[in-house]
């Protein structure tokens, strides 16, 4: 059965994240702390993701959602990722590895619609695009409630057009990859700045997402407006989590982050290491064929624990990130958030 963001016991939405941290176990803390935990169904078969639904269904009886990848638009210039390609061969020679092989797909986007469908997962939300309106139409029937990123007013204008139940509203301090529509065209606003415009475009529930270390953060948004805050990078150093040694070693660190396409093709977050200063400027637009291509050499990083040649997702807040339990966490930055806004409110202003 859909759940209506009101309906949380604590206005806390842990975000999904692919590629490991998300995992049934966080998603199951953050539910049963009372607020609305996240599968990653992205880079997944639908198997694997089934076998995360049924494993998070032992662990909470309480809603939750799942994170689709809408279908990627036009593919990159073949011409410019083989160009890429050859660039990072010798890299992948010296590491004993073969570079992967770019193709363009869906992420099997139909079949894992299907599986949320007849699953009746009670929250569907989706990054890269927002489905047509007869698809959210499909999964609402079925009691889904639908959410859509958006990075800019008008991908909330078209969002909320759609039939789109909720948007999570992602400013450009998110770390991972940023939800636009148009790859080419990433929204690089700022949380607070595109709240207030979202909110001047629609009526919709807003999740703000970006930025948000810390009960104050969480807030700052509900005073601006918005009915939750989305948390990532805060939940990455949970024992929950399945984020990798290296990439643990580097939140708690204090190096900068920015925004990169190296990796994958698409503009991410992270923070700053070789791989990203080398081959950021020469990285084409092309997901998820770009993503396909250096999986290989970044695995053989991550698995070597050397944080410089793989992705290091993190918002910009990173360096709040507490090494507490899920539950626990979220927890405390609702009382924390209660208490900001306590604050605010005996405050006067001139």
């Amino acid at each position: 059965m859909s759940v209506s963001i009101s309906q949380l016991e604590h206005p806390v939405v842990q975000a999904p994240m692919g590629g490991g941290p998300s995992t049934p176990e966080l998603a199951g803390a953050v539910c049963e702390a009372g607020g609305l935990g996240f599968l990653a169904a992205g880079y997944k078969s639908v198997e694997a993701v089934r076998a995360d639904l049924d494993a998070l269904r032992a662990l909470t009886a309480r809603p939750f959602g799942i994170n689709l990848f809408a279908p990627p638009a036009a593919a990159g210039a073949p011409a410019e990722i083989a160009a890429y390609a050859e660039r990072l061969r010798g890299e992948a020679e010296r590491r004993g590895v073969s570079l992967g092989e770019p193709r363009h797909d869906d992420d099997g986007w139909e079949a894992k619609l299907e599986l949320c469908e007849t699953e009746r997962v009670p929250v569907v939300s989706f990054t890269f695009g927002c489905p047509d309106p007869a698809t959210l139409d499909r999964l609402r029937a079925a009691g889904c409630a639908t959410w859509v990123t958006v990075t800019t007013a008008s991908e909330a204008a078209a969002a909320d057009a759609a039939g789109a139940d909720a948007l999570v509203v992602q400013g450009a301090e998110a770390g991972g990859h940023r939800g636009s529509f148009d790859p080419a065209r990433p929204g690089e606003i700022g949380l607070l700045p595109l709240l207030q415009q979202v909110r001047g475009t629609t009526n919709l529930p807003l999740v703000a997402t970006g930025g948000i270390g810390d009960g104050r953060g969480v807030a700052a948004v509900l005073a601006a407006g918005a009915a939750a805050a989305q948390l990532g990078t805060a939940f990455m150093l949970a024992p929950e989590a399945g984020t990798s040694a290296a990439h643990r070693d580097a939140l708690r660190g204090d190096r900068p982050t920015a925004l990169t396409r190296a990796f994958t093709g698409r503009t991410a977050r992270g923070i700053e290491n070789r791989f990203m200063r080398e081959h950021g400027t020469a990285a084409p637009v092309g997901y998820p064929e770009v993503h396909y291509l250096t999986a290989p050499l970044r695995a053989a990083a991550r698995d070597a624990g050397d944080a410089e040649w793989f992705h290091l997702w993190a918002g910009e807040a990173y360096p709040l990130t507490l090494e507490l339990p899920a539950g626990e966490l979220v927890r405390r930055v609702a009382s924390e958030a209660r208490a900001a806004l306590g604050r605010a409110a005996g405050s006067q202003v001139a």
